[in-house]
């Protein structure tokens, strides 16, 4: 369904407020419990330095808001805060996220934090074998690392 069909598919179990989805495709040390103090727009997403297989990113953060154009980008780290309001209109069946959000970056109704912590993107066998070996290597450096 990719990931707005997929939502729209769960709004009637979401309820009314903002609802946070989370890609399962990452790995972050990211403080989630923050999330229930940001106030939100249509959404809010959580942007991270560009990794290096994503070196361009995805949008700009200004002054608190998520643009779709300028020169700064960051990567959006798969975790957001929306509200069902986004997908108005919207209809069943299989549609991206990414064309709502950028509507509503024209109307300024995204709002956005930088995430400088430890985020992975774990969406290829090879990043997550990294990720393991990154991981296996800080535990036996340090204090143990829960997943």
């Amino acid at each position: 369904l990719e990931t707005g069909g997929g939502i729209f598919r769960a709004l009637p179990m979401l309820g009314e407020g903002p609802f946070v989805v989370v890609n399962g495709d990452i790995w972050t040390e990211f403080s989630y419990e923050r999330l229930t103090q940001v106030p939100v727009d249509l959404a809010h997403l959580v942007l991270v330095p560009n990794p290096p297989h994503h070196p361009k990113g995805d949008f700009v953060l200004d002054d608190g808001k998520v643009r779709d154009d300028g020169e700064t980008r960051l990567t959006f780290s798969g975790i957001g805060v929306y509200r069902s309001q986004l997908f108005a209109g919207c209809t069943g069946g299989a549609f991206q996220l990414a064309p709502l959000l950028r509507k509503a970056m024209v109307s300024r109704q995204v709002s956005g934090e930088k995430f400088p912590g430890l985020w992975f993107d774990i969406g290829t066998p090879q990043r997550l074998e990294q990720l393991d070996s990154d991981l296996k290597n800080r535990h036996s450096a340090g204090p143990a690392v829960e997943l």
